[in-house]
């Protein structure tokens, strides 16, 4: 095989598996060694509005604020005197009832950024708000911890910037048999027969070709563990849900995968917010109980932490659009039978206090709650991972 044909036959295939560093992740070995528990990330894209989601029903300067967008009382699903849900997320709060749910209110970081692409960056690399980092929090851990095969999986087409890390990425697949299918594709195939060709050491074509064969096994390993287990039919029929669906499949399957991935895009409201987000919010929430109950029946759930966030919330105040604009801090769900402080972690930040662009002040770092996933979860170190020290939560 001449090396311009190699090179011809690789560039066709290269989309298939264009971060090598993943490679090895999936390699067979033995799970008693990493532990059984895994982490799942659920960003809510677009900043949702945080105070229609966890709503101070009793508070009349939310009515004064939102004129027209507020929730009416009789809409909401009452958690205490003071706060409730939206009733779109009553699925939710039947998980809030088992003792299933943690709501963290006013969790942000200082000098917040209302971009979503900034922001967002932000919540995925755990930097402050004036740092640009080239990696995300979980590559950082796959960098660390990676040498004993940890790895992450996103759903969807293409790697986020959280799932990459300067010598290990996670991978991004929207289904096992897709990722498999890519790696039986006739090109790639092709240059896996000439295994035996010595020129291919050649500009670092041997170590692409021993890549790709690597590739391949990978998405053998993936696809023959997830076809162990049936995907249960009980989800919502939405692209949402059937990412859930994929992301249970693979934990259910007993993978060595330690961190899932999967995001919900829309929440960015700035008119007609209410009938927006409410489709979202129910969407998001029947999808969750679903997950949650397939989890539960294949008896994995009680090894799984899932943790909800958006990159910002909304301004308090609703615009002339009856939506708001970006804001500040937010609220964040934690998911999972090990809660230490089921249900409100805290309360609402004051509605009489903002800060000086009309937005509820934060109380807690972001970067307070993955250091304590780190380390009380995941049993890191998680100073090694955010490159700072944080004060632990007690929500775990």
């Amino acid at each position: 095989m001449k090396r311009r044909q190699f090179i011809k036959n690789s560039s066709l295939a290269s989309t298939l598996f264009f971060v090598p560093n993943f490679i090895k992740a999936f390699e067979e070995i033995s799970i008693e060694s990493l532990g059984y528990k895994k982490l799942v990330i659920i960003q809510l894209s677009g900043g949702n509005d945080g105070l229609n989601t966890v709503v101070p029903y009793s508070n009349d300067l939310y009515y004064n604020y939102r004129p027209t967008i507020s929730i009416k009382e009789k809409e909401i699903i009452k958690l205490n005197d003071n706060l409730g849900l939206d009733s779109s997320l009553t699925p939710l709060k039947r998980l809030y009832d088992k003792g299933l749910l943690t709501i963290i209110n006013n969790v942000g970081y200082p000098n917040p950024n209302r971009s979503h692409f900034r922001s967002t960056d932000i919540w995925q690399t755990a930097s402050d708000s004036n740092q640009y980092l080239q990696n995300g929090w979980v590559g950082r851990y796959l960098d660390a911890f990676g040498k004993n095969n940890y790895n992450a999986i996103e759903i969807d087409d293409s790697l986020s910037l959280m799932l990459k890390g300067e010598n290990m990425s996670g991978i991004a697949t929207k289904s096992a048999s897709t990722l498999y299918k890519a790696s039986q594709n006739p090109n790639f195939k092709k240059i896996l027969s000439y295994q035996n060709e010595e020129h291919l050491s050649e500009h670092n074509l041997g170590y692409l070709y021993k890549t790709m064969i690597s590739a391949e096994s990978s998405a053998k390993h993936i696809f023959f563990n997830a076809k162990k287990v049936v995907k249960a039919n009980s989800y919502p029929n939405n692209g949402f849900a059937n990412q859930l669906r994929t992301m249970a499949q693979f934990i259910n399957s007993g993978m060595e995968t330690k961190v899932f991935y999967s995001s919900l895009g829309g929440f960015d409201t700035h008119s007609n917010q209410n009938k927006k987000q409410k489709k979202l919010l129910e969407m998001y929430a029947e999808s969750m109980e679903a997950f949650v109950a397939d989890l539960k029946a294949q008896n994995t759930f009680k090894d799984t932490l899932i943790i909800t966030f958006s990159e910002f919330g909304r301004r308090v105040e609703q615009n002339a659009a009856n939506g708001t604009d970006h804001g500040a801090a937010n609220n964040v769900f934690i998911i999972g039978e090990n809660m230490k402080k089921p249900g409100l972690y805290n309360d609402l930040a004051s509605l009489s206090d903002l800060d000086g662009n009309g937005d509820l002040k934060y109380e807690i770092d972001f970067r307070a709650i993955y250091a304590t996933i780190l380390k009380k979860w995941l049993d890191v170190d998680d100073k090694k991972i955010l490159n700072t020290s944080f004060n632990y939560l007690d929500f775990i």
